[in-house]
């Protein structure tokens, strides 16, 4: 019922910035708590930050804190991304995703997924 698509992926290198985009459709993006997480090759995906639908509160991952921001325009059904100070860890696939809970930290308290930008960070 929700269509979300990623985008503002690429290469960077450390130290560099990138602010990634989710773009969402379908039902009432202003109803949905947002997520970002994460995947590098071979490990598990992995919470990165979210924003809730009702209060607005931010959540992030110890790894995020500091140099991520996450933020959403309710008007323009996008919810952001903001990366600074990027590491050649932060490397991975990165996913949006929408939660109907007021707030989430868990993947499995996910909805909808996009389909994933990647962002590499070279060292």
């Amino acid at each position: 019922q929700v269509q979300l698509v990623e985008s503002g992926g690429g290469l960077v290198q450390a130290g560099g910035s990138l602010r990634l985009s989710c773009v969402a459709s379908g039902r009432p993006f202003s109803r949905y708590t947002v997520g970002w997480f994460r995947q590098a090759p071979g490990k598990e995906r992995e919470f990165v930050a979210a924003i809730s639908w009702s209060s607005g509160n931010t959540y992030y991952a110890d790894s995020a804190k500091g140099r991520f921001t996450i933020s959403r325009d309710n008007a323009k059904n996008t919810a952001y991304l903001q990366m600074n100070t990027l590491k050649p860890e932060d490397t991975a696939v990165y996913y949006c995703a929408a939660s109907k809970l007021s707030a989430a930290t868990q993947r499995y308290e996910y909805d909808y997924w996009g389909q994933g930008t990647q962002v590499t960070v070279s060292s």
